[in-house]
C-alpha cells in the first residue's frame, strides 16, 4: 500500500474536517501531489495540487478560500484542511501522486503513479 487517506467523516454544514494521507514505499517528496473527490454518481473532480516542496499550490475554484493543502515530506504525509464545508463538498476524497504537476482535468487516475483508496466526507445537517 503506498497511500492510505483517513480523516473522512460526517459534518455539518459550515463545519471543517482534515485529511490526511499518509505515504510510503516511494519517495514521496519527489512527487506531486493530488486531491481528487468524487461525488455519488458523479465522476472524478479535481480538488487541488501541491508542488513538491509545498511552497506552490492550486485548487479548483469551487474550493477556493476554504480548502488548503499542505504536506510534511519529512513524515510523507500530505493534508487537506477543509473549512466551512457544503453539501455539495460531500464526496469519497482519493490522495494521489504524480511526477506531473497542475494537472486539472481528470477522468481517471491513469495520469498518476499512486493513489490511496479514498476516505468519504458526509456534510449534512
Amino acid at each position: 500500500v503506498h497511500l492510505v487517506e483517513s480523516g473522512g467523516g460526517l459534518v455539518p454544514p459550515g463545519g471543517s474536517l482534515r485529511l490526511s494521507c499518509a505515504a510510503s514505499k516511494f519517495t514521496f517528496s519527489s512527487y506531486y501531489m493530488y486531491w481528487v473527490r468524487q461525488a455519488p454518481g458523479k465522476g472524478l473532480e479535481w480538488v487541488s495540487c501541491i508542488c513538491t516542496g509545498g511552497a506552490t499550490t492550486d485548487y479548483a475554484d469551487s474550493v477556493k478560500g476554504r480548502f488548503t493543502a499542505t504536506r510534511d515530506n519529512a513524515k510523507n504525509t500530505l493534508y487537506l484542511q477543509m473549512n466551512s464545508l457544503k453539501p455539495e463538498d460531500t464526496a469519497m476524497y482519493y490522495c494521489a501522486a504524480g511526477r506531473i504537476g497542475w494537472i486539472t482535468h481528470i477522468v481517471n487516475f491513469d495520469n498518476f503513479d499512486y493513489r490511496g483508496q479514498g476516505t468519504q466526507v458526509t456534510v449534512s445537517s
